[in-house]
């Protein structure tokens, strides 16, 4: 369809998007459930650890399980969720995943022994992981291109919102009161999304004209063309064919951004940022902060706060930028933190050892911490839900998710191994180094795709310039 851009102009100003926001709001109740699920170890572990009753009380391996378990729970989740997806459409399986979240925290708070709090956490988690593949793939096909990177990045928004009102309400409530707390997001989660419409790249792709345009005008306000919408995204469906084939990944526009998608959640891990989340405690312990848990609610605030910047500048400043800068800072934090550590094991000399060292700790945990935040926090969840053809959207997103958490699981549990073998300096240097192959990564590799179209983006892979 070619359109001058006076005329593109009209088009947009006619989009009403208030519709998409209750829908993105709908949605995102899902992420923030997954936020509660991921800090709720945090509060809960050193109560359970000190419960009256002998056959709940966790010891220091049963603990470190209590915490880990879930990602493997997730990393399920996401291969299911990518089958759910293109089985029974992006809404009812949003819909769907608050089952296992309620259930899951109902089994912790009727739990009688450890094992039932291991079922629990594994539920949570394979809600988590269920949600963290779909919500993304539902917000980046309701979204219109011009809001799609602030709407995209209210998914990692949500998850530190929630990490941070776990942290918060784990102050003032036992675990108890804390599960039943956070099972009132995922039911709510339900309820919305039942009168929320299904994506209209879903609805198109699998045949159904007239229901796709009811979505889109739905969401785009009454006045805007929907019918020209539709025909520009079946153009791309019709170009594509039909279903997915293993045949397929010898296709440039589909393995390319498929390894895009993979690298991207690789690298975010490889940046050590599950392992510092894990170690603030004890980083805070050692900087004699006698209240770590208003720490860690500081932590949550600077996350909360930086994520949010992100969502506001990402559809102005693009997503490579935010990427290049976000890993700078982490590889100046990561450095600065190898540094800290191994200054700390120099014998010191005098009485006092290294009491003067530990704003060096602080400063550099606030600045990767922000640093993360900024960039390499949203954006890969972010330009995933982008860069996926729609035809293998269910398969490739389900390998992305579970690169994911498979990665998170591995760097949660070497990290004390490496601590030991590569002592504390080496290991951050480490992370260094690979916060600086993230940026060449960035550079080389990723395409920017604000302002543009899904099917633009996937014309950009095939190499060919769509419409």
């Amino acid at each position: 369809a070619a359109h001058p851009e006076s005329s593109l102009l009209s088009v947009r100003s006619k989009v009403k998007n208030g519709k998409l926001y209750l829908a993105t709001f709908a949605a995102v109740l899902g992420p923030l459930s997954f936020g509660f699920v991921l800090g709720y170890s945090s509060p809960a572990i050193p109560e359970l650890m000190n419960d009256a009753n002998a056959r709940l009380r966790l010891n220091e391996d049963q603990a470190s399980w209590f915490g880990s378990i879930v990602t493997v729970g997730a990393a399920v989740g996401g291969l299911l969720g990518g089958w759910m997806v293109e089985k029974i459409g992006r809404k009812v399986s949003l819909m769907l995943c608050a089952l296992p979240f309620v259930f899951g925290f109902t089994i912790i708070i009727a739990a009688q022994n450890v094992f039932m709090l291991y079922v629990g956490r594994v539920l949570t988690g394979l809600a988590s992981g269920v949600t963290s593949l779909v919500v993304p793939l539902y917000i980046s096909e309701t979204a219109h291109e011009r809001v799609r990177g602030l709407l995209g990045s209210c998914v990692q928004l949500m998850v530190v919102l929630g990490i941070m009102g776990v942290y918060l309400a784990g102050m003032f409530m036992d675990w108890r009161w804390l599960a039943i707390c956070c099972s009132v997001p995922p039911t709510l989660l339900m309820v919305s999304m039942y009168f929320m419409p299904e994506t209209p790249r879903y609805l198109l792709f699998h045949g159904k004209r007239q229901e796709a345009e009811d979505a889109l005008r739905y969401l785009r306000g009454p006045d805007a063309p929907v019918e020209w919408e539709c025909a520009r995204i079946e153009d791309a469906c019709g170009e594509q064919g039909s279903s997915f084939r293993l045949s397929d990944l010898k296709d440039p526009g589909i393995y390319k951004p498929l390894m895009v998608g993979v690298m991207l959640m690789a690298f975010q891990q490889m940046t050590g940022i599950n392992a510092i989340m894990f170690y603030a405690q004890n980083i805070f312990e050692q900087a004699h902060f006698q209240n770590s848990d208003l720490a860690s609610v500081l932590v949550g605030l600077i996350q909360v706060v930086f994520t949010g910047i992100a969502a506001v500048i990402m559809d102005k400043a693009g997503r490579k930028v935010l990427l290049v800068i976000s890993g700078a800072a982490m590889i100046v934090s990561t450095a600065a933190f190898g540094v800290y550590f191994y200054l700390m094991s120099k014998p010191a000399v005098g009485a006092e050892p290294h009491q003067d060292l530990t704003w060096l700790a602080l400063a550099s945990m606030a600045v990767f911490i922000s640093g993360f935040a900024i960039g390499w926090g949203p954006i890969p969840w972010l330009i995933m839900s982008e860069v996926i053809p729609i035809r293998v959207r269910g398969f490739a997103s389900a390998a992305v998710v579970l690169t994911n958490w498979g990665m998170a699981f591995v760097v949660t549990k070497t990290f004390q191994n490496m601590m030991d073998g590569l002592t504390s300096a080496g290991t951050f240097w480490l992370f260094s180094v690979m916060c600086a192959l993230n940026i060449v990564f960035t550079i080389f590799f990723i395409p920017e795709t604000k302002g543009k179209t899904l099917e633009q983006i996937e014309a950009i892979f095939r190499g060919t310039s769509g419409p």
